[in-house]
């Protein structure tokens, strides 16, 4: 009798357990598929919750439909609105190719072919036609660390 109570409490739990260790791994292990495969298993603890009296092989295959399904839909439906909601993303972290378009003002003259910018308070090499000290530049492409400039119009 006892055992007979503990399983049928204790199956939706096992699967609420189970989308929280998924989740913990996701937090662990940053990706794409363990969090919706953890937000199916929680699904499917509600589902129990509901219907308790599904067999193992009905637990499984409508486990493995929500999965596909939550993994479906983001793929298909949440990924490329976030994707298309951060614009500037395509930069991040590449400073340099933030700086192309932009003016900066010569520290240092460009002498065959080298010289320094001044970028906010810091200096950055460039590389472009000789120009001397304190001319305005603008950045028309990056080369590693090395701005490529154009004087100024």
């Amino acid at each position: 009798m006892e055992t007979i109570m503990f399983e049928a409490i204790s199956t939706h739990y096992l699967w609420w357990i189970l989308a929280l260790l998924l989740i913990a791994g996701e937090l662990l292990l940053p990706g794409y598929f363990l969090l919706w495969i953890g937000i199916a298993a929680a699904a499917m603890g509600v589902v129990l919750w509901v219907a308790p009296t599904l067999g193992m092989l009905a637990q499984a295959i409508v486990f493995g439909v929500l999965a596909f399904a939550a993994c479906v839909l983001y793929a298909k439906l949440l990924r490329p609105r976030l994707e298309r909601s951060e614009p500037g993303n395509e930069r991040l972290n590449r400073r340099g190719e933030q700086m192309i378009g932009q003016r900066y003002e010569l520290i240092e003259a460009i002498v065959n072919g080298r010289g320094k910018a001044r970028v906010g308070d810091g200096q950055w090499l460039v590389s472009g036609p000789d120009l001397p000290a304190g001319s305005t530049v603008e950045v028309v492409a990056v080369q590693g660390t090395t701005l490529q400039v154009r004087a100024a119009a």
